[in-house]
């Protein structure tokens, strides 16, 4: 198994309950109603966007570093997302 590890942002528009969350690495999105539910669906992106990155020999960049990804979104929630990827 390979493990990818990518800063992503929880954003959440004041007075709204959803969370949205971007990879700014990667340029891909996803949402959620609360801020688990967020964290576990971009988990889950994390790891499909991967697995057929990997299956298709489409290069996946190198992450951010994390406190670079924090400073460009002060505002914002930023968390470290995983994804474990099974070896073709």
């Amino acid at each position: 198994m390979e493990q990818f590890i990518f800063p992503a942002v929880f954003f959440q528009e004041e007075g709204e309950a959803d969370y949205t969350v971007v990879f700014p690495d990667l340029n891909i999105f996803t949402d959620g109603k609360t801020l688990v539910e967020a964290f576990l669906f971009a988990k889950d992106y994390l790891k499909v966007y991967c697995s057929y990155a990997k299956k298709y020999e489409i290069e996946i960049p190198s992450p951010s570093k994390f406190v670079n990804i924090a400073e460009r979104f002060p505002k914002a929630i930023c968390m470290l997302v995983d994804a474990y990827v099974p070896n073709a």
